[in-house]
């Protein structure tokens, strides 16, 4: 059987979330000259640099050269692979194979064409009067590819993540209208992938985790081996024209856009149309129905709140008079308006937080340690805070180390069941966004530490004492997060957070207090605490100070997991040179804000224990009960 007759072209394009090293062998049935066909080869970047390396034949008439790197996978070091496996069923010069490679903005851009395109319309559609994108070849494939960079171009835009995926969709568009059209196209750090309205052809997308499926899939074209030893915990994206027999595919559906990068969707047109089409609907909606959700919003701060701003201070300079205007803003309270001038709002909790102890044996003396009264800063207030103890003892009141308020309580009354009930009001304030924009803040790894500054962070800077060979892989883990957002600490950051959040899986009851960061990184599951662990090691490997946060989160919004209001929570905070400690919720995938109350922190989930203690005498067995409950209140 000849796999490779007719008159379509296959297309396979793979991203993943760090480094792989892809191994593909063509298949050809029966009939061994199956594989001399016309037009085929394949695009990488070697080991994530800006530059792109092409392999392909135009004739075709031995193959034997591209069968043998095709098979060789240790080449293919690089986050983003994509292949034309099957040619169009006619002969090529060199210059009109796929895929074609354009330097563009710094960087090597791949692009591939599924379909045909009106040529005579495409060269009136496409000018560029600088002439740096015109074609070589004479396809109408690689004139599509010089009108799409020609409008990046017009743009200022030099990578895919510049501009407005909404944007980029209008260029696939206007192409798509010009004949049938599936486009491929990457510039090294994202891969955007179009599925034409009038192609005969599918295209279809799956996302495979690690260890989820078998390394090696087979379909009627290629067998695609993705087992090497390197790349055992790596997630990987797939795009293909036909299908993988293991795997279960979604289709594309006709005019659909997905900008996929580190192994998952970057932004989707499907998602963007609902939302818009969402947005819409609340327009709509007649004033008498939005009344009640217009009175239930936050007040806003500018309502209620008094401004604080130092007196601006002039300095003379002898002759020329040079005017220095600095306005500090004391409080981020004080602060009315976000950076686009939105009114910022404030968010009341009531919070109620009950622990039950209850002993097989009476308890005759024992002493506690309470973190439970939220923390009081610039953008969160204690309104009100109340505890409630079912056995008399004496109280201490006091800071501890990490600044948290604390109690400590002695009890020397016999006792087999201790209630604890601690009751807040919190009000949380919306904080403006950290602006990134300038310099100084845009930090990247490896971080500068003062010797002064290292020694007063350094419980945030030790990592966990595991195993050399453990934190060996978590080293390679955190580092290629490093790669792949060319040392941009933010980025890296969320991108860490981001693959918490997609590829483990929240379980219950799977861990326990001794689970190990590398437990985690093993398994792929567990709890709020686990991801938060994992989420500080990896920092900390990377030499950014991270520290544990136990508090509340209100999932009232759009959380996946609304177990997370039954008890304590638990993210990780980083501290960001020039911002301050900003926190990372890796089990929402999401930065902390208003839906998170913060209690307590520590270098570790010890140091945070909203309730510890230590029995002297009795006690015996221990049965432990907690219940939390948090509801948003208008006030």
């Amino acid at each position: 059987m000849d796999y490779f007759s007719g008159v379509g072209s296959e297309i396979l394009a793979l991203n993943f979330d760090c480094m792989g090293s892809p191994s593909i062998k063509l298949k050809a049935g029966e009939d061994p000259k199956a594989l001399k066909t016309p037009d085929w080869g394949f695009g990488w970047y070697p080991n994530d640099d800006y530059g792109a390396s092409i392999v392909k034949d135009a004739m075709a008439n031995d193959t034997q050269t591209l069968l043998n790197a095709l098979q060789d996978g240790t080449s293919f070091r690089s986050t983003i692979f994509m292949c034309k496996v099957k040619g169009a069923g006619q002969q090529h010069t060199q210059h009109d194979t796929q895929p074609f490679r354009r330097s563009f903005g710094g960087y090597d851009w791949l692009f591939l064409h599924n379909g045909q395109l009106d040529s005579t319309a495409l060269m009136e559609l496409h000018t560029d009067p600088s002439g740096i994108l015109e074609p070589v070849g004479k396809t109408d494939s690689e004139l599509a590819f010089c009108f799409l960079l020609g409008k990046f171009l017009e743009s200022s835009a030099k990578a895919l993540t510049d501009i407005e995926g909404s944007e980029l969709l209008a260029w696939m568009e206007e192409l798509d209208e010009l004949g049938s059209a599936d486009f491929v196209v990457s510039d090294g750090r994202s891969l955007a992938i179009y599925h034409g309205k009038n192609t005969e052809s599918n295209l279809f997308f799956n996302r495979v985790l690690p260890s989820e499926k078998p390394p090696v899939f087979e379909s009627d074209l290629v067998s695609l081996d993705l087992e090497d030893p390197r790349d055992s915990l790596r997630t990987v994206f797939m795009v293909t024209s036909f299908e993988f027999d293991e795997l279960s595919f979604d289709p594309m559906e006709p005019g659909r856009l997905i900008i996929v990068r580190r192994g998952a969707i970057y932004w989707d047109s499907l998602v963007d149309e609902a939302k818009t089409k969402a947005q819409h609907t609340i327009a709509e909606t007649p004033p008498a129905a939005t009344e009640d959700a217009s009175k239930k919003m936050d007040l806003f701060v500018s309502q209620h709140q008094e401004q604080s701003q130092t007196s601006v201070q002039a300095v003379e300079v002898e002759e020329d008079i040079v005017t220095e205007s600095f306005s500090n803003i004391i409080n981020i309270k004080s602060l009315t308006h976000d950076l686009e001038g939105i009114p910022l709002s404030y968010r009341f909790y009531d919070i109620s937080h009950l622990t039950e102890y209850n002993y097989s044996v009476p308890v005759e003396h024992s002493t506690h340690t309470f973190r439970l009264q939220p923390v009081e800063d610039a953008i969160q207030e204690v309104v009100q805070a109340t505890l409630e103890l079912s056995v008399d003892g004496e109280m201490l009141p006091f800071e501890d180390v990490f600044v948290n308020p604390s109690i400590h309580y002695d009890i020397t009354k016999t006792y087999q069941k201790l209630l604890i009930k601690m009751k807040s009001r919190v009000k949380v304030y919306a904080c403006p966004p950290d602006d990134h924009s300038p310099v100084m803040r845009r930090s990247e790894i490896p971080l500068m530490w003062m010797p002064w500054q290292r020694q007063m962070m350094l419980p945030y800077l030790l990592p966990p004492e595991l195993p050399e060979t453990q934190l060996r892989q978590l080293n390679d883990f955190a580092m290629s997060f490093v790669k792949r957002n060319y040392s941009h600490l933010i980025e890296s950051l969320m991108d860490i957070n981001k693959k918490i959040h997609e590829d483990f899986s929240y379980v219950p009851g799977i861990t326990f207090l001794e689970t190990t960061a590398f437990d985690v990184f093993s398994l792929r599951k567990g709890v709020c605490q686990d991801f938060a662990n994992l989420f500080i090691c990896l920092c900390r490997l990377l030499n950014i100070p991270a520290r544990y946060r136990v508090g509340y989160i209100y999932t009232g919004g759009d959380y996946e997991n609304k177990l997370q209001s039954d008890a304590s929570h638990a993210w990780a905070e980083v501290y960001l040179p020039y911002i301050g400690w900003r926190g990372f919720d890796p089990t929402n995938g999401c930065m902390v804000a208003q839906d998170h109350v913060r209690v307590a922190c520590g270098r570790n989930y010890r140091d945070a224990t909203p309730v510890s203690g230590t029995i002297f005498k009795g006690g015996g067995t221990e049965q432990l009960k907690v219940e939390v409950q948090i509801k948003e209140v208008s006030v």
